[in-house]
């Protein structure tokens, strides 16, 4: 875990950071137990910005305190997966509905810029690198959607997923395939097919959550398919005597 060092951002911001990459990155192992004085002896800083870090950390579901042991990173276990998918499409899908019926073309030229080429998406060296492509694509279009709550609400559901550095890329799918199902909803949206998008993105989603469980409980994805709670609402809802 690095040390701080840079400026121009809060104490606390960088330590919230440090941890939160020394978690995903599985340096700080997910079980262990860590004293905030080591912790803060280990990034060069006082304890205090380290304890306001971990409270907020905390709050996102990455770590829990022990009573006079320390804090304790949690594990990512397939029903937090499922939860944390089960958010998101419930949250993310209508809101690329919202964004792709209001987007400026500015905002589809942001959108662009998230989007990457194929070529700058294959091309991420760390699984870091990748985490922050994938979810600045998502983050831009739910900006898009105006509701600056519903980006803190995911952006916090990111951090559960992003736990143990749980991610399907260069495992059960590879970066190109990613890449592949967001220009799928990048081209609903610049095409202003509402429906198409939020389509598109509950696809992705489905295939996402169903593929990370996959790969925490070691179980094929067809088995994964269609077990999972809450997923069968769309379905519900585009059955018979539904407009």
């Amino acid at each position: 875990m690095d040390t701080i060092s840079q400026r121009g951002e809060s104490l606390t911001s960088q330590v919230h950071r440090a941890l939160s990459q020394a978690i995903t990155l599985g340096e700080l192992a997910p079980g262990s137990l860590h004293s905030v004085a080591k912790l803060a002896e280990r990034l060069q800083v006082s304890r205090s910005p380290v304890r306001e870090a971990l409270i907020s950390l905390a709050d996102q579901g990455m770590v829990a305190f022990e009573r006079n042991r320390g804090v304790r990173i949690l594990e990512t276990t397939a029903h937090d997966l499922e939860e944390v998918f089960s958010l998101r499409l419930l949250l993310e899908v209508p809101a690329t509905y919202r964004a792709a019926n209001q987007m400026t073309p500015e905002d589809i030229e942001r959108l662009r810029t998230a989007l990457g080429s194929l070529e700058e998406f294959t091309a991420a060296k760390t699984m870091l690198e990748h985490q922050e492509m994938d979810s600045g694509f998502h983050r831009a279009i739910l900006e898009a959607a105006g509701n600056t709550r519903l980006v803190g609400i995911v952006d916090n559901l990111w951090s559960i997923q992003k736990m143990r550095g749980v991610t399907t890329a260069g495992r059960s799918r590879n970066l190109a395939d990613i890449h592949r199902e967001h220009k799928a909803v990048f081209d609903r949206i610049e095409a202003g097919d509402t429906g198409g998008a939020a389509a598109a993105m509950r696809e992705h989603l489905e295939n996402s959550a169903q593929l990370h469980i996959a790969q925490v409980t070691g179980e094929p994805a067809e088995v994964i398919d269609g077990q999972l709670p809450w997923f069968d609402v769309y379905s519900a809802l585009d059955g018979p005597g539904h407009d």
